[in-house]
């Protein structure tokens, strides 16, 4: 029973350290781009869109379609980076075992 209530100990540290990070990542903010940083979208570590930045001179083109592609680009590959950091993160939290097949973060 001694171990039993070890790995209930350990349970309760780790689910306190998933907490801890989730607060962090809501005050994490990760920025993705595209078009050579023509197109600028900042993420918070829950993936909430925080800031869009587009260089002017993209309105001049008159190429919605151009303009829609790369806001689109820009959101994934900041949605990618902040994947990254919350993998990153968890790794540290559970020592490097990985999150069984389909369960994702934050919970």
């Amino acid at each position: 029973m001694k171990n039993l209530g070890q790995m209930m100990k350990q349970a309760q540290q780790m689910q306190q350290k998933v907490v801890e990070m989730q607060e962090q990542l809501e005050s994490l903010e990760v920025t993705g781009a595209s078009g050579g940083g023509m197109v600028q979208v900042t993420l918070n570590g829950k993936s909430e869109a925080r800031k869009v930045r587009i260089d002017p001179s993209l309105f001049q083109s008159g190429d919605a379609e151009m303009l829609e592609d790369l806001v689109l680009a820009a959101i994934n590959d900041a949605k990618a980076k902040v994947q990254q950091v919350t993998m990153e993160k968890m790794s540290e939290i559970t020592g490097g075992l990985s999150l069984p097949p389909g369960m994702q973060l934050p919970f």
